[in-house]
């Protein structure tokens, strides 16, 4: 599913038109997005947990020479499904 569809099929659920549905999915992706950035956890009860962490610097091989070369330590945003979501996937 792209942004689209996702869209639209807010649009679907929510009883509201495409227009209105995109302007929620951007507010909700730029409110998530704030937070991490903020270094907050965003938990959605039912569905998971949007986080940030840190990843440490690390070897690595470049695969075109074998060489090997350092990957540097950075942040990195995780979700974790909640448990309603993993059961309804499985």
């Amino acid at each position: 599913m792209n942004k689209a569809e996702l869209i639209n099929a807010i649009a679907a659920e929510a009883g509201l038109s495409k227009v209105d549905a995109k302007k929620a999915l951007d507010a909700t992706v730029k409110a998530v997005s704030k937070a991490l950035v903020a270094g907050d956890k965003v938990s959605l009860i039912g569905f998971g947990t949007f986080s940030v962490a840190a990843r440490s610097a690390r070897q690595g091989i470049n695969p075109k020479t074998k060489k090997p070369i350092k990957i540097a330590a950075k942040k990195v945003a995780k979700f974790k499904a909640g448990a309603e979501l993993a059961a309804a996937v499985n």
